[in-house]
């Protein structure tokens, strides 16, 4: 008789207590494929091994792809980085009240497309159209679902087929692959490079006017790089006037954008909207998940013969912001609107955070756990924003035997702690850390010391 007669059938291995433990759980039919599974891979171990696992070894292997099965690969982590926009960690955490709301909206019926007043459809647009006209005296707004997004459909709405004028020094290409020649093809457009890498002149923008049909003069930011030594570029109020006296609108792609004047937390000058706004841009371009600190969105403003343009193209429904996003934003923008943004939304508390507090939070962690130095440090913003500029903040600091193998066991916390290495010492920034964290991250240090260090 062969061995595999030796293995229980999926019958049996249902009548077992634990199997029917599971089933209320996981389900009838998750639990069969887990079981049948378990089963495939013993058979597999005996044609190469000849051996064959216990039941209680089946069980557990079922029971192991379970609950590989069920946990979301998108989950909540701990970022004690020190990098206040971590791209890869999903940029900025939103405000309690945009929790709120996002949660109120999601588990009811909204009045998302529906005029209360009136009794009949309505828009979406609205619910944050008239916050951003209201903070910015734009004309108006439109809300899509990224700033790559909004750019794609000024492009696509604004200048198909026809040239767009750009300095060659903006051609930039950011996280993600995100790169403004390929936006730019991908819309219609015709790219017109002007100047050279380092130095551009109004000059340049004119010659461009006799090569080619043009329809817009777009300024890229260029969000994390710099360009510095022997450069120039005109202003954008210069760019404006030039486009204005061609009969040319012009598009600012601020990147980031901020409602706010980094300069006051000793940081260097980051393009404020308003700017743009006051300089004369016609259709201005940002984000709302980098510094102005809400959901991910792409946020377009600007005069509204434009504007609407926009709205009316058919690309504006596939790339448009969902009930979420705009719960989020329609909070978010309030905290700005009642001036308590800095206290109200994490990227700027963290932007704000005094030096004396944070040394305060890693000296109580440090007391906790018994161990680790407290060194000055640097925090970063991210997110695209600010290249190279950085932010004082103290670090708890832990000597371990083998940095490497203790960074991924933190990995493996519940929650997942995502720490960094510097000088061979792995370092926790407060900066990063939300406060209702804390305990989590002693917790999981703890538990990593006592089996990694």
């Amino acid at each position: 008789m062969s061995s595999l007669r030796l293995l229980p059938s999926v019958d049996e291995l249902l009548q077992k207590p634990r199997v029917k433990d599971w089933l209320p759980f996981y389900g009838r039919s998750l639990v069969l494929k887990a079981l049948r599974c378990s089963l495939d891979d013993a058979r597999a171990q005996y044609t190469s091994y000849g051996s064959l696992p216990d039941e209680e070894a089946l069980l557990q292997r079922a029971s192991e792809l379970m609950e590989t099965w069920t946990t979301p690969s998108l989950q909540p982590v701990i970022n004690a980085t020190g990098v206040i926009l971590h791209t890869n960690l999903g940029r900025a955490p939103l405000s309690e009240a945009a929790l709120r709301a996002l949660r109120e909206t999601a588990g009811g019926y909204s009045n998302l497309e529906y005029d209360l007043n009136k009794g009949q459809r309505g828009s979406r647009l609205i619910h944050a159209e008239e916050l951003l006209q209201r903070l910015t005296g734009a004309e108006a707004a439109l809300v899509v679902n990224n700033n790559a997004a909004a750019v794609l459909l000024a492009l696509s709405a604004l200048a198909r087929g026809k040239g767009v004028v750009i300095a060659r020094s903006q051609l930039v290409e950011i996280g993600g692959g995100f790169r403004v020649p390929d936006v730019m093809k991908q819309s219609g457009a015709k790219l017109v490079e002007v100047g050279t890498t380092n130095r551009v002149h109004l000059s340049d923008y004119e010659q461009a006017l006799t090569e080619r049909p043009i329809a817009l003069v777009m300024r890229a930011h260029r969000s994390n790089f710099r360009i510095v030594g022997f450069t120039s570029e005109p202003s954008l109020k210069e760019l404006v006037q030039f486009a204005h006296r061609a009969g040319l609108a012009l598009i600012d792609d601020l990147g980031s954008g901020t409602l706010i004047d980094t300069t006051r937390f000793g940081l260097a000058h980051e393009p404020m909207i308003q700017e743009s706004l006051d300089a004369g841009a016609d259709v201005v371009c940002f984000s709302g998940d980098k510094l102005l600190g809400g959901p991910q969105a792409g946020i377009i403003l600007g005069r509204e013969e434009l504007v609407v343009r926009l709205s009316k193209h058919p690309l504006a429904r596939a790339v448009r912001a969902d009930k979420l996003c705009l719960a989020a934003l329609a909070e978010t923008l309030l905290h700005y609107l009642k001036d308590e943004a800095e206290r109200e939304i994490p990227v700027w508390r963290m932007i704000s955070a005094e030096t004396e507090e944070l040394q305060s939070r890693a000296q109580k962690w440090s007391e906790e756990l018994g161990k680790g130095s407290i060194q000055p440090g640097l925090s970063t913003v991210g997110g695209g924003s600010l290249p190279e500029e950085t932010l004082p903040t103290h670090l708890l600091a832990l000597e371990v035997s083998n940095p490497n193998r203790f960074l991924a066991g933190l990995r493996k916390a519940s929650p997942p702690i995502i720490a960094r290495l510097e000088n061979d010492l792995v370092v926790f920034d407060p900066r990063t850390v939300l406060s209702g964290q804390e305990a989590d991250l002693v917790g999981g240090i703890k538990e990593t010391l006592k089996e990694y260090h």
